[in-house]
């Protein structure tokens, strides 16, 4: 189970922190990633981390703004959102991977475990 948190309303520029918690004792052996989804639009790869938090993927539209991490010890996977655009309206959805595989680290029916989702919303 995913519980995602976190979201909010963040003038354009700012910057808000998702967390996302898991439950059950092999979290370590999920890659997580984020996806997001806006009104009307298809849900859309935000980022990736692989099980050990060695290795993060990025999308261009996020990449040197949003930085994603991973506490194994707390079950937790965290999106830091900065310099936060209207474009980046959505809402954001956590997910699990068993043994994700990199090619496919976009695709979210790579993902079996979802969350809830959390509503970010950025103001011009």
């Amino acid at each position: 189970q995913l519980q995602a948190s976190g979201g909010g309303l963040v003038q354009a520029g700012g910057s808000l922190r998702l967390s996302c918690a898991a439950s059950g004792r092999t979290f370590s052996r999920y890659g997580m990633g984020w996806f997001r989804q806006a009104p009307g639009k298809e849900r859309e790869f935000v980022s990736a981390i692989t099980g050990s938090g060695g290795t993060t993927y990025y999308p261009d539209s996020v990449k040197g703004r949003f930085t994603i991490s991973r506490d194994n010890a707390k079950n937790t996977v965290y999106l830091q959102m900065n310099s936060l655009k209207p474009e980046d309206t959505a809402v954001y959805y956590c997910a699990a991977a068993l043994w994700l595989r990199v090619g496919n680290k976009d695709r979210p029916d790579e993902y079996t475990y979802w969350g809830q989702g959390t509503l970010v919303t950025v103001s011009s």
